[in-house]
């Protein structure tokens, strides 16, 4: 399986490097392709067949999609997603999607949002899972006493990308 893959390197957060399957965009990770190739390609190969990986070129939806984002314009992205996961997470990171721009909740909420109130650990884990932040919003789950915590890019861009969002 032939996995795409661009970088964008003009963002708020530093460099993006973005990756497609022929479904969608299937992950989203914070540096560039030879930074996080270590780190990517288990993940790759837990969800697809023998993944080789192909430089494309970056003009796509999803690229104007989170410049506008960066730029305040954009509050919601419309591109084809190929979230690889457990059910749990699945569900999970479609109640991140539904928080709605701009406002944050607690791990609690999102247990709460999928009918799961007592699985707060398990819903923390499945959202440390996360192969699409930024597009999936993880990054708007907060600690229940308001404080930023725990994010995979690590808090100073998850500090960028709320206030993004308070614009």
């Amino acid at each position: 399986m032939t996995i795409s893959f661009y970088e964008l390197d003009d963002t708020p957060l530093g460099t993006l490097t973005l990756y497609f399957s022929e479904k969608g965009l299937c992950r989203l990770a914070f540096g560039t392709y030879e930074e996080r190739l270590e780190k990517e390609t288990p993940w790759f190969e837990r969800y697809f067949d023998n993944p080789s990986f192909e430089q494309i070129n970056a003009s796509s939806s999803t690229r104007s999609q989170l410049e506008e984002y960066f730029s305040g314009e954009r509050t919601a992205f419309d591109v084809p997603l190929d979230l690889r996961g457990t059910d749990f997470q699945a569900k999970v990171w479609q109640a991140l999607m539904d928080v709605p721009y701009g406002e944050m909740t607690a791990y609690k909420g999102i247990a709460e949002t999928i009918a799961s109130p007592k699985a707060v650990r398990a819903a923390g884990g499945a959202i440390n899972k996360n192969p699409i932040p930024v597009i999936v919003p993880c990054h708007r789950v907060i600690g229940s006493d308001g404080s930023l915590v725990g994010y995979n890019g690590g808090l100073s861009i998850k500090k960028t990308l709320l206030e993004i969002e308070k614009r």
